[in-house]
């Protein structure tokens, strides 16, 4: 459920702001955030896939709307950034950043504020990225127009994990099959009813979950967007099919467990089997279907060099 098309900008910052302060605690529980071995293969490779298959080494790097740090501390471990910047409009995320970074002797620096009006000088970063932060933006092609102002005369935008308007819709199938059988599923698995919100910081804070969510997107939109701003090379694909109907059918299951009383042997299926349909997906579907149907879009973009090279 999208933020209701009355919301002001400024409602749309706030509730954001308020939901993931309030959801830090738990998120990278709720969403199995890793930052270990599995963790940085999953964000190299959706960065591999953004930029068309070739990592490379980026100086100075500022992340929008970084979360708990998922991908900057593990492109920090990979070496593929050399410096990161953290920005949120979460303070609440921030601080669950600043935990992690300090668990795993990584320097980082962060800020909270709106991605529309970044305390940044000009031509400041070597790449500046996302994951999932585009579509809670209310005013995007201000946002685009801070990224290309921060960034470098060369230097690339990357964002992974947007949701796509057509793979939204079927994504609903396997929600709604989740949800139908759990009762049943509860009970096969010997599992409580879940508590309200309990993935989500508590009840209020759950019902925060529907309001935060702006855009959901085509490759056109996305691509225009970019465009608008004076990115060239852009370039959009889509990302999870099959290991997106499994991921979510069994999220909705999980989600109205007590998940204490989940047992061990599911999460490792769950788990096994989303990582065996995201290869499945990688190297049969993605080359070969059209980026719309996908549940996540990507985009990369580069600052031209000169203002003449924008075409």
């Amino acid at each position: 459920m999208p933020a209701p098309p009355t919301a002001t900008a400024e409602e749309i910052r706030s509730v954001n702001a308020r939901y993931h302060d309030g959801a830090a605690a738990g998120y990278d529980a709720k969403w199995g955030i890793d930052y270990g071995e599995v963790g940085r293969a999953q964000v190299l490779g959706k960065v591999r896939k953004a930029l068309g298959g070739r990592l490379r080494t980026f100086g100075r790097s500022l992340e929008v709307g970084a979360g708990t740090g998922y991908f900057s501390l593990n492109l920090l471990q990979a070496g593929v950034v050399r410096e990161a910047v953290c920005t949120d409009i979460s303070p609440g995320m921030l601080a669950a950043l600043e935990a992690n970074a300090e668990r795993l002797a990584l320097d980082v620096e962060t800020a909270a504020c709106d991605a529309e009006d970044l305390p940044y000088a000009d031509a400041s970063f070597d790449l500046v990225f996302g994951h999932a932060v585009l579509h809670h933006l209310p005013d995007l092609p201000r946002a685009f127009g801070e990224f290309r102002r921060v960034l470098r005369p060369g230097g690339t935008a990357l964002f992974a994990g947007e949701p796509s308007r057509y793979g939204d819709r079927l994504a609903n199938v396997p929600k709604r099959a989740g949800a139908a059988v759990a009762p049943v599923w509860r009970a096969a698995m010997r599992a409580s009813p879940a508590s309200g919100g309990h993935a989500d910081g508590g009840a209020e804070n759950h019902e925060l979950e529907g309001l935060v969510d702006v855009h959901a997107f085509t490759p056109e939109t996305l691509s225009g967007a970019a465009r608008a701003a004076g990115f060239a090379d852009v370039r959009v694909r889509g990302e999870e099919l099959l290991a997106n109907w499994f991921g979510w059918a069994n999220r909705a299951l999980e989600a109205t467990a007590d998940p204490d009383e989940v047992p061990w042997a599911w999460k490792v299926y769950a788990f096994r089997g989303y990582l065996a349909l995201q290869k499945v997906d990688s190297r049969l579907l993605e080359p070969r279907l059209p980026p719309a149907i996908f549940y996540n879009l990507m985009l990369a973009a580069r600052k031209p060099a000169s203002e003449g090279s924008e075409a």
